[in-house]
């Protein structure tokens, strides 16, 4: 069955940074762009940043220039690294493979002092 499993979240105050990864099987890694998304309580869920198969990234433009998603084919990992944590990006953050269409579990981050 395919997966997806996230790890990285963790609490860490303002203006620090956290490194999330997200482990897939390799039959789906390899033919999918990969993305991050991330939701918090009565919101809908936000996407974050995509990296294509080819390694072509984008990025909501909020985010850009603190957060860098890239892929690790040999480890069939995709990361994304986040810098100058704000409050704000508290959120459950989701790992999901767009063309099969699967969700990870989720990783919470916790922005606090």
């Amino acid at each position: 069955q395919v997966q997806l499993v996230e790890s990285g979240g963790d609490l860490v105050q303002p203006g620090g940074s956290l490194r999330l990864s997200c482990a897939a099987s390799r039959d789906i890694f390899v033919i999918n762009d990969m993305g991050w998304f991330r939701q918090t309580p009565g919101k809908e869920r936000e996407w974050v940043a995509t990296v294509t198969a080819g390694g072509t990234t984008h990025y909501a433009d909020s985010l850009k220039g603190r957060f860098t998603i890239s892929r690790d084919d040999a480890k069939n990992t995709v990361y994304l690294q986040m810098n100058s944590l704000k409050p704000e990006d508290t959120a459950v953050y989701l790992c999901f493979a767009f063309a099969a269409r699967v969700w990870g579990q989720g990783t919470q981050v916790t922005v606090s002092s």
